[in-house]
């Protein structure tokens, strides 16, 4: 396996207990502070820092030896969007629609990877024996591409690193992104309007999902149900410039509509 990496950023232990803490809670609902330290090598005191970080957005309530996930946040109360919230989001729906994108990795293919907790579960899914070009940005992206492919070649653009998302964005890294071609780019987004187009929660991403859409040929939306109707604050497409979209079976009777009049192809999962 071959890369070019260009990389600055924190080191991933914090973001890997993260990760873990996140999941648990999304399976089980409940952790133990005894528990995660024993499984992930740490101190007590450690895991009790990571569960007040949590806490402080929202993930989670502190309760004595542990915590619980918050399952009914305040929908009018507005938070800064981050990876580990969003993983505990319909997870088992954007794992299908990952498993379903992996289908149309072909092997030579060159492949865009977006940022996102969606697209991070895409990975995992794609045939390790395939020989191909993965160009990713992000930082959970890179190590699961990394871990799971055994003939690929990574391109990793650098950059100034965004803790919120994991990624890696600067002038350099679009520039590169922009002299590449792929077959195939997926890509995710937090909204998707009849009018109002398809939207990302960060204006930092809108140059980079850009770059993506007009260096690739077929262009791939995974999104989840719960993205339709949305709308957030960075705009950076129009519906129509997706050639397939990839969602689950909570899609809107209005969009699936929508989809089938733009000429998009849909796969619902």
């Amino acid at each position: 396996m071959a890369f070019i990496f260009v990389f600055a950023g924190k080191g991933m232990k914090r973001k890997e207990r993260l990760d873990y803490i996140g999941r648990q809670l999304t399976l089980n609902g409940v952790v133990s502070i005894k528990e995660l330290a024993e499984k992930l090598g740490v101190s007590s005191m450690t895991i009790r820092r990571d569960l007040r970080r949590l806490a402080e957005e929202g993930i989670l309530k502190l309760i004595p030896g542990g915590a619980v996930l918050r399952r009914e946040p305040n929908p009018f109360e507005e938070r800064e969007y981050t990876v580990t919230k969003a993983q505990l989001h319909m997870t088992k729906e954007k794992i299908k629609i990952c498993k379903r994108a992996a289908l149309l990795i072909q092997d030579g293919d060159t492949i865009i990877i977006d940022t996102g907790s969606t697209t991070e579960h895409l990975p995992g899914f794609i045939p390790p024996d395939l020989n191909l070009t993965i160009i990713c940005y992000c930082l959970n992206i890179f190590l699961n591409v990394y871990k799971n492919s055994r003939h690929t070649r990574i391109v990793f653009p650098g950059g100034y690193f965004h803790e919120n998302t994991l990624m890696f964005e600067s002038p350099e890294g679009i520039s590169l992104i922009r002299k590449m071609r792929a077959n195939k780019a997926f890509i995710s987004a937090a909204g998707v309007d009849e009018k109002l187009g398809v939207t990302c929660a960060n204006f930092y991403e809108v140059e980079t999902k850009r770059a993506i859409i007009e260096s690739s040929d077929v262009k791939i939306l995974l999104v989840d149900s719960t993205k339709f109707g949305k709308v957030t604050a960075a705009y950076f497409a129009d519906l129509k410039e997706f050639d397939i979209v990839i969602t689950d079976t909570g899609i809107p009777e209005k969009y699936a509509r929508l989809l089938k009049e733009l000429g998009i192809k849909t796969y619902v999962v």
